[in-house]
C-alpha cells in the first residue's frame, strides 16, 4: 500500500497569497497511485446498489468514471451553464461572491436511482452541497459522498447532512496553514 499523501505536492499562495493549494497531479500520474486512490473512494461503497456515480466537473469526473465501473454504475456528469447539450435540471447556489449554477441532463437521473456523489477535495463543501440540492430536485436518493481529500476545518461535512461523507485523506488544519499537524493522517 502505498502512503498517498505522498502523492499530494503542497503549493503554497497559490492561486492568491496565503492559500496552501493541494496539488493532485502527482497522484494522477502515478498508475498506482491513481488506483489506489479510486479504489479507496469506491470501497464503502461496494454492495450498495449505487445505480449512477454523479460528479461535479472537472476534476471529480478524473475518479468518477473509475469509481463507477468499480461499482458496476453509470456515471452522469454534473456542469456550468452552457456545457450540456440537452433539456437540463438546474440548481443556482450562493458564493461569496455573486452566484453559480449547476446543470444536469433530465434523463442523467431518473427518480428513485442510487446516486454516489465523488469530488476531488471537500473544503467548504458549496459545490458539493449543489449537487445534492441538484439530485434532490431529480428524485434521487443520495447514497453518500466520497472525497479524495477532506480540509476538515472548512465544515464542509456540516454542510452535507444527512448524507454519509467518506474521505480518503484528512487534513486537520485549513488550507490557510502551510504545516500539516502531526495528527492529520488517517
Amino acid at each position: 500500500m502505498l502512503d498517498l499523501f505522498d502523492f499530494i505536492r503542497e503549493i503554497p499562495d497559490y492561486p492568491k497569497p496565503g492559500i496552501l493549494f493541494r496539488d493532485i497531479t502527482p497522484m494522477l500520474a502515478n498508475p498506482d497511485a491513481l488506483a489506489q486512490a479510486a479504489n479507496a473512494m469506491a470501497e464503502p461503497f461496494l454492495g450498495k446498489k449505487i445505480d449512477i456515480v454523479a460528479a461535479a466537473e472537472a476534476r471529480g469526473f478524473i475518479f468518477a468514471a473509475p469509481i463507477a465501473m468499480a461499482l458496476g454504475a453509470g456515471f452522469v456528469p454534473i456542469r456550468k451553464p452552457g456545457k450540456l447539450p440537452f433539456d437540463l435540471h438546474s440548481f443556482a447556489y450562493e458564493l461569496e461572491y455573486g452566484t453559480d449554477e449547476l446543470q444536469i441532463h433530465v434523463d442523467g437521473v431518473k427518480p428513485g436511482q442510487r446516486v454516489l456523489l465523488v469530488d476531488d477535495l471537500l473544503a467548504t463543501g458549496g459545490t458539493i452541497e449543489a449537487c445534492c440540492r441538484l439530485l434532490e430536485k431529480c428524485d434521487a436518493q443520495i447514497v453518500g459522498c466520497s472525497f479524495l481529500i477532506h480540509l476538515a476545518q472548512l465544515g464542509g461535512e456540516d454542510r452535507l447532512n444527512p448524507y454519509t461523507c467518506h474521505s480518503v485523506l484528512t487534513y486537520d488544519q485549513d488550507d490557510l496553514e502551510s504545516e500539516l499537524s502531526p495528527s492529520g493522517r488517517v
